[in-house]
């Protein structure tokens, strides 16, 4: 992970004539309390009018989002509303589709309601795009304005995650992406049939089509490493939305194509395991075993002081370094049971019951 991320240029901004139209897609569901700041953020930015355009996709909100999208519509903001009867596992697929079908951009990129962004955020983006010959571009997404001692936490933690995905790319080896700041050609999204054999699952508009693109294309695919091209959202409030969250990320860890991807999440989660279950025997181990588990634990904190450091520099976040003391011991916890939780039952993601 350190050398796929590693191997990633840092991206500069370069002042050419922006040609290139691009169409950003908000897929939302009962985002009221932040859709406005998001749709101000995308107004401010510095590229060309002409060239973009936004479609917000209402999925059949319960609250006043349709009506605040509205208000925009003299600005340069298109509302779509969904309409169907029937229930579906996947509505945000099902919104992002038919957002594309309208949209007039050669380029596509998706980001939630409820993220925020610079003004260069999609001039750098699509600089990228102009100088690369990308299929697919995933750039980082940041946790901020944190208010508890749990949220900085999952700051420090959601950092790990997108350098995950962006170390993947490094190597060649795309296995993970955040849907709140991809983007990728329309024509590309066509050919690979959209969504079409990855429609069942309520998640996985981002990494299960990242998927698809990566299995004859994978050296066609960046990370986009400049704060400019970064969005910021924010971390879960409480446990309960934090683990509904991964559950429904968790819930496509065994569903993808790429087996050698499967195989090794479950050697992780084996890992995590083997660590948790030690931890219950440890009054049982004498005392020699007992230096080797805590020489292992110390080499695990060790190699992910490794790559973490590299990830706040980037970022500037070196203030929450200190936290991963306490995630090396948290997170083998977490990680077996969002792994149990995410592949057994239903879970609640806005609203609905979906799986």
């Amino acid at each position: 992970m350190y050398r796929g991320w590693k191997n990633i240029s840092l991206i500069e901004n370069k002042s050419t004539a922006p040609k290139t139209t691009v169409s950003i897609i908000i897929a939302v569901r009962n985002e009221e309390d932040n859709i406005a700041r998001t749709l101000d953020c995308l107004i401010k930015q510095d590229y060309p009018e002409k060239l973009r355009e936004v479609i917000v996709v209402d999925d059949h909100s319960t609250d006043n989002t349709a009506a605040i999208v509205r208000s925009y519509a003299k600005r340069g903001i298109s509302l779509i509303q969904l309409n169907e009867k029937e229930p579906l596992n996947s509505y945000k697929k099902l919104a992002i589709s038919t957002a594309i079908q309208r949209a007039r951009g050669d380029v596509i990129v998706t980001t939630d309601g409820d993220c925020r962004m610079g003004k260069h955020w999609l001039s750098t983006i699509m600089s990228f795009f102009a100088s690369e010959e990308c299929y697919m571009l995933s750039s980082p997404v940041l946790y901020s304005e944190e208010k508890s001692f749990f949220e900085k936490l999952q700051t420090l933690e959601f950092l790990y995650l997108i350098g995950l995905g962006a170390s993947g790319i490094g190597n060649k080896k795309p296995t993970t992406c955040n849907g709140a700041n991809l983007a990728y050609r329309k024509d590309v999204f066509y050919e690979m049939e959209g969504f079409k054999g990855i429609d069942e699952l309520a998640s996985g508009d981002d990494e299960l089509l990242l998927h698809k693109v990566a299995v004859q294309n994978a050296d066609k695919i960046y990370f986009c490493k400049s704060m400019d091209a970064a969005v910021y959202t924010d971390a879960k409030p409480t446990l309960s939305s934090f683990l509904n969250q991964r559950r429904r990320w968790a819930s496509k860890s065994t569903k993808y194509k790429d087996k050698k991807v499967v195989a090794l999440g479950v050697s992780i989660w084996f890992f995590n395991l083997c660590f948790v279950l030690v931890l219950f025997l440890l009054p049982f181990l004498n005392s020699g075993l007992l230096y080797t588990f805590l020489a292992c634990l110390f080499g695990k904190l060790m190699i992910e002081l490794l790559f973490v450091y590299s990830l706040t520099d980037f970022t500037g976040y070196n203030k929450y370094l200190p936290y991963l003391f306490i995630l090396t011991f948290v997170h083998p916890f977490y990680l077996v049971g969002i792994g149990l939780l995410g592949n057994i039952g239903k879970y609640n993601w806005k609203g609905r019951m979906v799986r």
